[in-house]
């Protein structure tokens, strides 16, 4: 069975209702609602559960809700935390196969947003059928959410609540909307100013400063063109390896117009 996608165009059309939406009512699908009403549809809008149970997925890869399991496991290892508002319900628990670099077969689990669940499976499948190492991938309740850690292990992972420092925006890892490959060759890199005017580097996970020379060759590096690249940008993420204020070799995540309507919705 041929199953959907639910691609980054049908994402974008549900960003711009809620973008478009107003006050009072608003009509979608010749069904009229309140604001909050349809916003909530809206967030509602992608496969149901029901729909992935019916599709048929290859051994080794499938998508799920989350169940009272999990749940628990992710409460106790702190990805859900009791500040939590993204509804569990919107949040897809994804198996999948990798290769690391020898070529060894590894089962592999990510928490996504219920948004990107089956584009980022298809993503996942590519990337194994072409030996494309990826070392590690846990869930970050294996390292009780901390990022630091789970970066020197060279985990890739997704969803891991928390608002952005000192906002009620929630970020897009916290929206599960954000993923990170072989977090430790691709490590974040920043040059900050401190407030008596001296310059600070901030490079995440530390122990990744020797990959920051990208002129380098070494294995689990992404690199802008290679397939991880292209694969996650054909589906309409950003690679922070394209940022100019700062580097996030690791990272890829939706747009902010899509984000931030979500984590203002959910913040409410």
């Amino acid at each position: 069975m041929k199953r959907k996608r639910f691609t980054m165009a049908m994402i974008c059309m549900i960003a711009g209702a809620l973008i478009a939406g107003g006050s009072g009512i608003t009509t979608l699908g010749g069904q009229e609602a309140t604001e909050k009403e349809e916003e909530m549809t809206e967030v509602q809008g992608a496969p149901s559960t029901e729909d992935a149970e019916q599709r048929e997925y290859r051994e080794g890869f499938s998508i799920r809700e989350i169940s009272d399991d999990l749940f628990d496991r992710m409460k106790s290892g702190n990805t859900y935390k009791e500040d939590c508002v993204v509804p569990r319900e919107d949040l897809r628990y994804l198996m999948v196969l990798h290769k690391d670099i020898d070529g060894n077969t590894h089962q592999g689990e990510m928490v996504v947003h219920k948004l990107i669940a089956e584009d980022v499976l298809e993503i996942f499948e590519k990337l194994y059928d072409a030996d494309y190492p990826i070392e590690r991938m846990v869930l970050p309740d294996n390292y009780m959410a901390d990022d630091e850690i789970m970066m020197r292990d060279n985990n890739s992972s997704s969803f891991n609540f928390r608002f952005i420092s000192h906002t009620d925006k929630i970020s897009k890892h916290g929206l599960g909307m954000a993923v990170d490959i072989n977090t430790l060759y691709n490590p974040y890199h920043k040059t900050v100013t401190n407030d008596d005017g001296t310059l600070e580097e901030i490079i995440e996970p530390a122990t990744g400063e020797a990959y920051l020379d990208r002129a380098q060759d070494f294995d689990y590096k992404i690199e802008k063109g290679d397939l991880c690249y292209t694969l996650f940008t054909e589906k309409g993420f950003e690679w922070g390896g394209d940022w100019t204020d700062r580097k996030d070799y690791q990272h890829f995540e939706l747009p902010s117009d899509i984000t931030e309507k979500y984590s203002e919705m959910y913040a409410e």
